[in-house]
């Protein structure tokens, strides 16, 4: 598609939103930029590099440029800017606005200054944030508040898709937002998708949705607990191998949770820093999150519930074999290679767009625990 009929096409389609966003021109954000300068680059997503800036009036903002050789980038541009512009809450990226000149797509937001959950918790030690364990709960608790509003309480109902640590990012008083909604999907139909597409991030997607391409905002309570895994333990769930026999972080949780040892995946740089009560009750929240099973898993305004110390956390006793859940894992993985419906695109920087994948199941044993 040349230049003009991109142009046409996208500027059509935007026309359609009737967006509460601002419009940019390119000549501002090539000022506010330094004309791309490498030196402002903070980070590259799937579709495209991310450039700190900043305006006139000395407002910081995050701009994404959309590599304009992406076809499928277009259509995540498109989807991000009508997902964003229509939700506003504290605990999403807000879109400042957008601008679609000449060959350049790009998304301006607001600027995060402590850049992505993943950076914090997993990035090289200069750069990784020293997070006490108030501030791992409230992030985990801002997480669970934006989803909340996705799922239930904003006018569009709607399944985010990608939800991981480099989808979170977090402002200068580390309160945790969530971005990236190029892969977010209307939740309609009564609730119940069969995607003909499916995209996410390998080690966070439900088994249900990677295997069969059922997606249900239930698919982002099990991200959900996946992220709140890693949170507590400081880990990756996808780069963490203790042992050989386990590929994910949640592999190691759940043989834990049998052993009755799960507070042993808790962040050993806390110390003793750390409430184990409410340490408890968040592993035990995360296993609950990522049951096998989508309807045993809560809504997101429950978790926000339990988080709260409002309502206990009851963790179903289920027994699932590591063998028959890598066996279904890895069924996933080769179903999902032979499909080819999406492209792998994984990057570990903040502002990471889509990418494919599978995921285990499994679930958690044992039970509750509520806050002080």
């Amino acid at each position: 598609m040349n230049t003009f009929l991109l142009f046409f096409s996208l500027t059509s389609m935007l026309r359609g939103l009737n967006l509460p966003t601002g419009s940019f021109s390119l000549k501002q954000i090539k000022a506010a930029t330094g004309n791309f300068d490498p030196e402002n680059k903070i980070g590259e997503g799937g579709f495209g590099p991310v450039y700190k800036g900043v305006l006139p009036d000395g407002s910081m903002i995050a701009v994404k440029q959309l590599s304009s050789k992406s076809k499928q980038g277009n259509r995540e541009f498109v989807t991000e800017i009508g997902m964003i512009s229509a939700l506003q809450h504290p605990n999403l990226v807000k879109l400042f606005g957008c601008c679609i000149e000449g060959n350049q797509l790009l998304l301006i937001y607001e600027y995060m200054e402590n850049n992505s959950l993943a950076r914090a918790l997993f990035g090289p030690e200069g750069l990784r944030l020293n997070l006490d364990w108030q501030t791992r709960r409230k992030i985990c608790i801002g997480i669970a508040r934006g989803l909340a509003y996705l799922h239930e309480e904003s006018r569009l109902k709607i399944v985010h898709r990608d939800i991981k640590t480099t989808n979170v990012l977090l402002d200068k008083d580390l309160n945790a937002k969530i971005s990236d909604f190029g892969l977010a999907k209307l939740d309609e139909e009564e609730n119940t998708h069969i995607s003909t597409r499916i995209a996410g991030t390998m080690g966070y997607m439900a088994p249900e949705y990677a295997m069969r391409g059922y997606l249900t905002d239930k698919a982002d309570v099990y991200s959900f607990g996946v992220v709140t895994l890693e949170i507590v333990s400081g880990k990756s769930n996808a780069n963490c191998r203790p042992k050989e026999d386990f590929i994910y972080l949640l592999d190691w949780a759940y043989v834990l949770q049998e052993q009755g040892s799960l507070l042993d995946l808790v962040d050993p740089a806390l110390g003793t820093d750390f409430s184990l009560e409410e340490a408890q009750q968040m592993l035990n929240l995360a296993l609950v999150c990522t049951n096998p099973s989508p309807t045993l898993r809560p809504a997101m305004s429950a978790v926000v519930s339990m988080l709260e110390g409002h309502t206990p956390v009851q963790v179903p006793t289920m027994k699932i074999t590591r063998t028959e859940s890598m066996e279904q894992r890895f069924r996933s993985f080769e179903k999902l290679s032979q499909d080819g419906r999406s492209q792998v695109v994984s990057t570990d920087g903040p502002w990471a767009d889509s990418s494919l994948s599978m995921q285990s199941s499994k679930e958690g044993d044992h039970s509750r625990s509520t806050t002080n």
